[in-house]
């Protein structure tokens, strides 16, 4: 993932974009894999939770609102 936003954010972002971000999605929980595979990444990285199905378009909306919103208040 890592790979992708940073390509993405060189090659194909313009003046006043916001960050790429990047959702994974699996169809498993695996805590030891999610260590290891975010750990010392130079940008943040938020690891929600577990979902047994995936959102809606509005359910995922509303989930990546309310994390912004996480993230504005506190300062980040």
């Amino acid at each position: 993932m890592n790979v992708y936003l940073n390509y993405y954010k060189e090659n194909e972002t313009n003046d006043g974009d916001n960050p790429p971000i990047g959702i994974i999605l699996c169809a498993s929980k695996n805590e030891n894999l999610v260590k290891y595979a975010t750990t010392g990444l130079p940008q943040q990285v938020f690891v929600n939770k577990y979902r047994i199905s995936l959102p809606n378009e509005a359910e995922l909306q509303k989930i990546i609102e309310e994390e912004q919103n996480k993230i504005f208040h506190k300062g980040y």
